[in-house]
């Protein structure tokens, strides 16, 4: 495939993540607490079904990962804001069952080489092994969430969600510079600085 498509790809899948993030920090500090909107994670859920195409098609494991992780966490988020069922059952169906089709239609197909993934050349054993460590940090943010809000039934943004995307996302930089990564690069550059606001706005509220 093109690399400059698979670019757009990627690229799409950050504006989603950009623009949700932009719109929680601006309603938040309107409000002067953190607020968890609906569409936080209706884009969330978007962008992570464009970046998990994006790591297919570019062979990193550590994205893929980092967005399978995620994907149901939105999904259930939508649920406790009762937002899910408002969406067209089809759709619903589909958005469920599209990661693992993937994985079962390549595999089945035998495009989907494991290898490939594990043992890209163009990333060091090491860089992959940082990756997905940076990738699972910044995912548990999102199972830290999600029991905070299954405990407290409803959904929302707790300060230690904010400290863990803050240490996750400057991993994630630090592995998209030395993979040469400009999708990766710009999504979390511009995502630390909003975290780092949100850590100031939850301290306050502690």
């Amino acid at each position: 495939m093109n690399t400059w498509l698979i670019y757009g790809i990627g690229f799409l899948g950050q504006f989603f993540f950009f623009i949700r993030s932009m719109y929680q920090w601006f309603i938040s500090e309107k409000n002067k607490k953190v607020i968890t909107p609906s569409i936080f994670w209706k884009f969330s859920l978007l962008a992570s079904f464009l970046l998990f195409i994006y790591g297919y098609l570019r062979h990193d494991f550590a994205i893929m990962l980092g967005q399978t992780l995620t994907y149901f966490i939105y999904i259930r988020n939508l649920q406790l804001q009762g937002e899910w069922k408002k969406i067209h059952r089809i759709l619903r169906g589909f958005l469920l069952i599209f990661p693992l089709f993937i994985v079962i239609y390549y595999f089945n197909n035998n495009t989907y080489d494991l290898n490939n993934l594990l043992q890209n050349k163009s990333i060091p054993f090491w860089l992959l092994i940082w990756g997905i460590v940076a990738q699972i940090i910044f995912t548990f943010r999102f199972i830290y969430q999600w029991i905070y809000s299954e405990k407290n039934k409803k959904s929302s943004l707790p300060f230690g969600f904010w400290i863990l995307s803050f240490l996750g996302s400057s991993m994630i930089l630090a592995y998209a510079i030395y993979r040469k990564d400009p999708v990766l690069f710009i999504g979390h550059i511009f995502g630390a600085i909003i975290y780092i606001r949100n850590i100031m706005i939850s301290r306050k509220e502690i």
